[in-house]
């Protein structure tokens, strides 16, 4: 019965990953492999998807989808990488983000090499795959070569939609929480006398709002 609902849902929500792939149709790569990509996001989203936290799953799926489907765009740079060692990527990366949510830090090389039983070297083959390739030799308007590390238009623009969507996650009162508390400065005792609540309530509505943003995110 698990198993038939996790189908129905990952059918019921294909569309969110048409939606998505044709958002990237410009940028010249192919619409099968973008929507195959949207759909290992997708797989991704329903397993990882908890109801308790009170939103909708399209709001925690679009973000995994354009992730998936940006992973095309980074693994498709000038350095070439073999089919075995991106699938290995794959599975090392999913290792890496459960011991981050697990743990709250980046797991050292040697517990990752433990954790998915892969030597070092090939380990440290597979991380740099998983890090976007840059060129730190840009040239400026000018056509003068300066040494700088170049921002991606689209990964802020991928980065401000996931933080809109974490956002509208969030009811009224956690929304003017977190704007007393990190756009306007204010304590937690302020807060709670203007939202009319306890100090205890704040810090737990505060904590549990940030989880929530962060699963969104992540």
């Amino acid at each position: 019965m698990v198993k038939d609902s996790r189908e129905q849902r990952i059918v019921d929500n294909l569309a969110l990953v048409h939606a998505v792939a044709n958002r990237f149709r410009s940028r010249g790569a192919d619409y099968e492999d973008l929507f195959q990509a949207g759909c290992i996001g997708l797989i991704k989203a329903v397993d990882r998807f908890d109801e308790s936290l009170g939103y909708q799953f399209s709001t925690y799926a679009v973000p995994v989808i354009m992730g998936e489907i940006r992973r095309i765009f980074r693994d498709g740079g000038p350095v070439k990488v073999s089919r075995s060692l991106k699938d290995k990527s794959i599975r090392v990366n999913a290792v890496r983000e459960q011991f981050i949510r697990a743990h709250e830090r980046e797991p050292s090389l040697s517990e990752l090499s433990a954790l998915t039983e892969t030597d070092t070297d090939t380990l440290c083959e597979i991380l740099n795959i998983l890090s976007p390739v840059i060129s730190l030799d840009e040239e400026d308007d000018e056509g003068k070569t300066v040494r700088d590390v170049p921002v991606n238009a689209d990964d802020e623009m991928m980065d401000r939609l996931s933080l809109s969507e974490a956002f509208s996650a969030l009811d009224s009162t956690e929304l003017r929480l977190l704007r007393y508390r990190y756009f306007e400065g204010k304590t937690q005792c302020e807060t709670a006398k203007l939202l009319d609540i306890s100090q205890v309530q704040v810090s737990r509505r505060e904590r549990k709002a940030l989880l929530k943003m962060r699963h969104i995110m992540e």
